[in-house]
């Protein structure tokens, strides 16, 4: 109001409202002291992105935390809504499984199982990468409990030996006999291969496959491509594949190291990896398990 008609003393426009010059001056501090803390809170979100691009809310609160400041999630959610830095989702896609193969396809062993521990269940899965000078296929091998990417693989074709090559880093993060893990994977004719499949044979892993095509058979893997994808490929736009090649092993460091996920109760993969307790549940079984399959047939309820 004061801006609005400079000439009319400050008092008189105060008693329109029946206020003091006194509350006139503390609302005043109050608005430059949350404007200086919400300055103060996106300096640090955008620094914080500079590394991790499109981390989401949640996260961002943990990692503000982490710096000594304190924030709710829906105070931070409606500054980020503000200020036009709230992270939209992305969607796209192209074929990297082919299924239409006469090699052996195993049956899924995973569709009542969860992981509790790390090295119980590892999922693999393959994801196109776009460059100026076309696809790069990225084979990932992910523990699904910790979320922690284990092994990995850039290369220009969809081979069976780049495959190969994700699944001996993985091995190699092994310090114990692989008895009684699980590795699942699409039906794809890379996990399907000779090399692929004799490699996990001599170590003992058993092998696991979606059967009907639904992603949520293999919902872990998808959802560490979209990740990479979206917390950082999209955002640094098309590069060559040499930059490319160089780029990826620093955003899987950064998604081990640094990204903490919601569904091992806000720790990193690192360190979820190294526990040897069980994880708190914080994730969805999309499955409904034989207890809860048998007693919907009977009638009574699941929840």
């Amino acid at each position: 109001m004061k801006d609005l008609h400079p000439q009319v003393p400050l008092g008189h426009l105060c008693g329109l409202f029946d206020k003091s010059r006194q509350a006139f001056y503390q609302r005043q501090q109050v608005i430059y002291e949350r404007a200086l803390e919400e300055h103060l809170v996106l300096s640090e979100v955008r620094s914080i992105r500079k590394r991790q691009p499109r981390i989401g809310c949640r996260k961002l609160v943990v990692k503000l935390e982490e710096r000594g400041i304190e924030i709710g999630r829906d105070a931070l959610f409606d500054m980020l809504r503000d200020n036009g830095l709230l992270v939209r989702r992305r969607r796209n896609g192209t074929r990297t499984t082919n299924s239409s193969h006469w090699l052996r396809k195993y049956p899924n062993l995973i569709r009542h199982f969860e992981a509790m521990r790390p090295n119980r269940l590892w999922v693999s899965d393959i994801t196109y990468l776009e460059t100026e000078e076309g696809y790069l296929y990225l084979f990932l091998i992910t523990d699904a409990c910790s979320k922690k990417i284990l092994g990995f693989a850039l290369a220009d074709n969809l081979d069976a030996d780049n495959a190969v090559e994700a699944l001996k880093m993985a091995l190699k993060t092994m310090k114990e006999d692989c008895s009684g893990l699980i590795h699942h994977s699409d039906r794809g004719v890379q996990y399907c291969s000779d090399k692929y499949v004799k490699l996990l044979n001599k170590h003992n892993i058993l092998i696991s496959m979606t059967e009907n095509g639904d992603p949520l058979e293999n919902a872990i893997a998808e959802r560490v491509n979209g990740i990479l994808k979206d917390e950082w490929l999209y955002d640094m736009g098309k590069m060559d594949k040499s930059t490319m090649r160089k780029i990826i092993p620093q955003i899987v460091h950064i998604y081990n190291d640094e990204r903490p996920h919601l569904s091992i109760d806000m720790l990193t993969p690192n360190v979820a990896h190294s526990m040897s307790e069980k994880l708190k549940k914080r994730w969805k079984n999309y499955y409904r398990t034989s207890d809860q399959t048998e007693k919907s047939r009977l009638g009574f309820s699941t929840n």
